[in-house]
């Protein structure tokens, strides 16, 4: 319990996903449910996208719809013991290591409400993100009951031993991957379903993206960036302080372990860089459909 098995270990090797049943107990799912409705109610009020929340382009003060909070570890004490605890450390260090860092800090919740939760494009989070080498993951945690009519993640199995895509649209970053150019086989797709409190793991370099949300059932899902120590954001790190702080079991190291890994800096920013949607926005040819809103209001 708590542990993976060798038979999971080369599962996640071989296809860059894992998909983990009940991992965390109905107690602990329902305190972070209980915080993530607090910060929705708290979205009354609020005009435009910030630090914090991540608009719907139908919201409205009087009728808040929110598509993210952003860093939910460094905003409740209930989603920092989370990123720290066994539950999640003791599943991923047979995949990265036992030097483990959040990295980067740019956790989130990702909320697509009944009817108009946004699609996410096909991306790989390593374009977001290259490092000295790619032993970096992301878990998520189904805060909601998650089928395929609820926009699951969906992933691209074996992915991640594969090439890094192009994430480019009009000469600039979109974080996004030209469907129409990409070669790559969406047939292949499979869906990362399953009830509150099931953790899903996926390698930094894996293709996926989500479909919009056609059911009338929420889909809120927690998503936590990981990295081995000795993994080293290329674009810098302005304050060792606070790179180390995010350090959540063994040891702190600052000798970079150099892979012979394939980067494309994602460079240079868009006109609009404050979150994925916003980037996503300028993608020429897109994958998923997208719900024509009339703006509230």
């Amino acid at each position: 319990m708590g542990k993976l098995s060798a038979d999971q270990v080369a599962f996640y090797r071989e296809h860059g996903y894992l998909v983990l049943p009940d991992a965390l107990d109905s107690e602990t799912v329902a305190r972070l449910g209980a915080v993530t409705d607090a910060w929705m109610a708290s979205a009354a009020g609020v005009t435009e996208s910030g630090a914090f929340y991540d608009l719907e382009d139908s919201h409205h003060p009087d009728a808040p719809r929110v598509r993210r909070f952003k860093r939910p570890v460094r905003n409740h004490p209930a989603f920092d013991e989370l990123a720290r605890s066994a539950a999640v450390l003791d599943r991923i260090a047979p995949l990265i290591g036992p030097d483990i860092r959040i990295s980067p800090p740019d956790n989130k919740i990702n909320i697509k409400a009944p009817q108009y939760g946004a699609a996410v494009e096909w991306h790989q989070d390593w374009a977001f993100y290259p490092h000295t080498n790619d032993n970096l993951l992301a878990i998520g945690i189904a805060l909601d009951d998650c089928a395929e009519e609820n926009g699951p993640l969906l992933v691209i199995p074996g992915s991640h031993k594969g090439a890094v895509h192009d994430h480019h649209s009009r000469g600039v970053f979109c974080g996004a991957i030209d469907p129409d150019q990409s070669g790559i086989d969406f047939s292949k797709a499979v869906a990362l379903t399953g009830k509150r409190g099931t953790m899903t793991i996926h390698h930094a370099r894996t293709i996926h993206g989500s479909a919009l949300n056609t059911s009338d059932r929420p889909r809120r899902l927690l998503l936590i960036m990981y990295a081995a120590a000795d993994a080293w954001p290329l674009k810098g790190v302005p304050d060792l302080a606070a790179f180390n702080d995010d350090l959540v079991r063994g040891e702190a190291s600052i000798t970079p372990r150099l892979a012979d890994v394939p980067v494309r800096m994602p460079l240079p920013p868009p006109p609009l860089d404050g979150s994925i949607y916003e980037r996503q926005s300028i993608l020429e040819n897109r994958y998923f459909d997208s719900y024509e809103e009339e703006v509230a209001g």
